[in-house]
């Protein structure tokens, strides 16, 4: 599934000293084009548990209408959390493309 933004804008295009005032507020922002890995998910696996949504710091995973979860990686860090705290080991950490 893929994410769709009104506007590319990547969080190099906030000004120097901006702070973020209110949540929500740098949701145009792409915080995720500086990770080096990324999260790949094997849905045969997965027991849609929702670990992976509960864990993340970045609330970047979404849960599509057919209950399986999805990291939006407009936004994810590649901290590999999510990979971490999943029981089934769905999701795995693979080194992001250049």
């Amino acid at each position: 599934m893929a994410f769709k933004h009104e506007t590319e804008v990547t969080w190099k295009d906030l000004e120097i000293g901006s702070i973020v005032t209110e949540p929500g507020s740098a949701e145009q922002y792409a915080t995720g084009g500086w990770r080096s890995q990324k999260p790949i998910s094997d849905y045969s696996k997965c027991i849609k548990c929702g670990m992976c949504y509960i864990f993340c710091p970045e609330g970047c995973i979404e849960q599509q209408e057919d209950g399986l979860f999805v990291a939006n990686l407009f936004y994810c860090k590649g901290c590999g959390i999510c990979a971490q705290e999943c029981p089934k080991n769905v999701i795995s950490m693979v080194e992001e493309e250049s």
